[in-house]
Formats: structure tokens, sequence, C-alpha cells
């Protein structure tokens, strides 16, 4: 069967799998941070005027990302940066009065776990989701009957019957498109590629603060969670902290696995504050997850602090790559890579039908790039009329004509040139691939 056909057959057996997975009361549970999005509505030509206004005779060419945003010239700057190179990261800010009324904004979701959540119930599959902030503004979005969290008293319940216990933390969310042109006075750069850049001024995230109940919940209905996300440690700045909360993990894994021995402990990357926080983070967890999920700048990122590097837009590299860090650190099942225009599997062979999983993911996450929103069936059905990737095309085939030591499985990604938000994106992908894990 051609790739596309498995993917129309995937989408037309999607509400099937779901209601299997109601009937036999099959959660994910995604852990671990939530967190106020604040999403601009960043239009070229208003940037541009602040520009102008601010830094009237600055070389864009010369702007450099700040490590922590102190200044109106330090934030425009750092957009530049990041807008220039077409790449997505955070960036801590000082306060947000500095950039407050520039940009038209909403409110939306952040955070992988919470996101992951919001994109299953847009098309009806039930999760249960740890929470940091739990303010009425989140707990509001998150409102869903797909959508659990545990109570303080141990009791799954949705999110309209939590009361606040945490402090409010915002992100403030930049995205920008490619094509869009930065002119300041008579210069000019064109955006290579739509991304984001995430604006943090961490509070309640960066101590992670634990719910208890939610790991005992987890671990005792272990039968019932048929996969459990870990992510989001990237905010922490404390080692101290660090070295508590993974080892509070660690051993939520063991009593997890004790009850479950066929559950799938699934680790979701991100972009980190500190070298040494993902380090440390990388040589405590990987040992102990059956499956590392990440993006190629992450891919690349975590290669070049082993003096590992990798060509991002050769697939042989980028599975050696993917190669090294599973037996470098011991993990378990295997390695997925996620990119725009691929998505790809590599290691030991699984009980689940990845393939499968990596087209949900692809699904899930081209309709939120889409619509700017988490897809429901509908859309994800306008989804599947899309091509598909040529690139991803090209890398399958390739695959497809190699030997490998191990299962190197790879799905061309739906393609589409400019999404609304790119934001997202790679959380409801990491959604979309839990489904098949029954």
């Amino acid at each position: 069967m051609k790739i596309e056909e498995k993917y129309i057959e995937t989408y037309e057996k999607m509400e099937l799998l779901i209601e299997a997975r109601i009937k036999n009361n099959a959660f994910t549970a995604l852990g671990y941070t939530s967190n106020l999005d604040v999403l601009c509505d960043f239009q070229i030509e208003t940037f541009n005027q602040l520009l102008n206004r601010y830094l009237p005779n600055a070389d864009l060419v010369k702007m450099k990302a700040a490590k922590e945003i102190t200044s109106m010239d330090e934030f425009l700057e750092t957009i530049v940066f990041y807008c220039r190179h077409g790449i997505g990261g955070e960036v801590d800010i000082s306060d947000f009065h500095i950039i407050r009324d520039t940009f038209a904004i909403k409110e939306g979701m952040g955070g992988t776990a919470t996101q992951g959540a919001m994109a299953l119930a847009a098309v009806g599959c039930p999760s249960i989701v740890h929470l940091t902030d739990d303010s009425k503004e989140v707990c509001d979005i998150l409102n869903s009957p797909y959508i659990y969290t545990v109570s303080k008293d141990g009791v799954m319940v949705h999110t309209d019957q939590i009361q606040q216990t945490a402090e409010q933390e915002i992100h403030y969310i930049i995205q920008f498109k490619k094509d869009d042109v930065i002119c300041l006075g008579s210069r000019k750069i064109t955006i290579p590629t739509s991304n984001r850049l995430i604006i943090t001024k961490i509070t309640v995230n960066e101590m992670l603060p634990f719910s208890a109940s939610y790991f005992s919940y987890i671990e005792a209905h272990a039968a019932d969670i048929k996969s459990n996300v870990l992510s989001s440690f990237n905010a922490i700045q404390d080692k101290d902290v660090l070295e508590q909360r993974l080892a509070y993990v660690k051993e939520h894994i063991k009593k997890y696995k004790a009850n479950n021995k066929n559950g799938i402990i699934y680790f979701e990357d991100a972009h980190y504050h500190n070298k040494e926080v993902r380090q440390l983070c990388l040589e405590t967890l990987y040992p102990y997850i059956d499956i590392l999920s990440l993006n190629e700048e992450e891919l690349e990122y975590t290669l070049n602090m082993y003096d590992f590097p990798i060509v991002t837009d050769d697939i042989f590299s980028c599975i050696r790559g993917a190669s090294y860090i599973k037996e470098r650190y011991s993990v378990k099942k295997g390695v997925i890579v996620h990119t725009k225009n691929y998505s790809m599997y590599l290691g030991k062979t699984l009980n689940a039908d990845i393939e499968k999983g990596l087209m949900l993911g692809n699904m899930l996450a081209t309709a939120k790039a889409v619509n700017g929103w988490y897809g429901t069936k509908e859309q994800i059905g306008e989804v599947i009329k899309l091509p598909l990737s040529e690139k991803g095309i090209r890398y399958r085939e390739l695959i497809l004509n190699e030997h490998f030591t191990c299962e190197v499985i790879l799905v061309p990604s739906k393609c589409i040139d400019k999404p609304k938000y790119t934001i997202g994106l790679g959380d409801s992908f990491v959604a979309g691939v839990q489904m098949c894990f029954e």
C-alpha cells in the first residue's frame, strides 16, 4: 500500500480507534507544565515601525539575541535575530511591561502536556494532564469532557473543578512568517522560514511543582495508562531542584512499569535555557525512557554537545545522529525525529503500529498549522487532501532501499508552506503519536 493510501486509511479508522480507547478506558498521561500563552498578532508593518522608531541607525545583520530581554531595544533585536535565521527558541524577559501593547493579542494554551491534551480533545480522545499553572484562565481553556486532571484528593476530574493553588505563568508568543520582509531604513531582510519565538517570564515552572496525587493516580491505574509522556524540565534553572525532580520521576517510572510493563514512557525534548540542565536531564532520564522524541533543531543541538555534528538536510546523517543518541544513553526502544517534512522512528520493533502513530502525529500537527488552533476530525479530513512533502517522499524512498541494523520508519508530512502558527505543532504531533499505543 502506498503511503498516501495509508494516510487515508489511518484517517478513516481514527474514529474507531478513539472509540475503542474510550471503551477500553485507555488513557495517555501528559506531564508536566502548563501556562497561559499570549499569542501575538505579529504584523510585519507594525514591527518595522517599531524598528525604525527605536533603532533607526542599527544594522539588521549585526543584531544579536539577548540572554534576557531588559529593554525594547533588546526585544526588537532578539526578534530580528530569530527571524533572520528562521529559527525558533525561548528567551527570558525581566518585565512584560517592556513589550506590552506592541501587538494585538489573544490567549492560548502553553506547555507540551496541555497542548497535547487540547489536540487530543479536539478529536474526542481522552487524556489525563498534570498542571503547574492552575489559574482560572488556564483551567477555562482546558475545560473539556475529554481532558482530565487529578485533584488533591486523588480523584480524576475536569479542570472546572480545580481551585487555583499556584502562581500564574505567562509566555508571550511571537509567530513570524516566511517571506515577510523586515525593513529598517533602506536595509531589508526576508524571513526564510516560518517559526516562533517564546518570550518567557518564568514563575511557577522554574520550580516545576509536582502534584503527588497525579503521580499516585497514574501509578495506581497504570494498566489504563497506555503511554506516560514526560516533558518540561527545560525551565528549571536550579540544579538541586532539577535533581530532586528527576529522582522523583525515576521512582515514578519504576512504579508505573511495575504495574504496566507494556506501558510506554515517552520523553519529549525541548529548548533548554541552561546547557547543564539539558545535559543532566539527558544523562539521568534517557536510560529509563522507552521513546525519545525531538525535532531536528534539538537533535542537532544535542549532538553538538558531544562533538557529533550532523547535516539536517541529509537523512542518513540524521539517522546516524539519532542512532548515536539511542546507543549513548541506552534509550530502551527508540528515537523519534519530527520535522516539517517528515517524522521518523529509529529503534527496536514495537508492539504498536508506530507508522500509524507517526501519521496521526503528522495529521494533528498539520491541522494545527493550517487552522491556527487544534484540528477537529473534519479539519483533519481537509489536511488529508494536501500533498505530501517532496523532501519527505524522497527521504522515504532512500530509506526503503537501505538495510539498517535497527528498524527505521519514515513518514512524509503533509505539505504546508506558510502555517498560521508553528507554536504547539510538536506538542500536537506528540499527542497524535500516543493514539497508536493501545
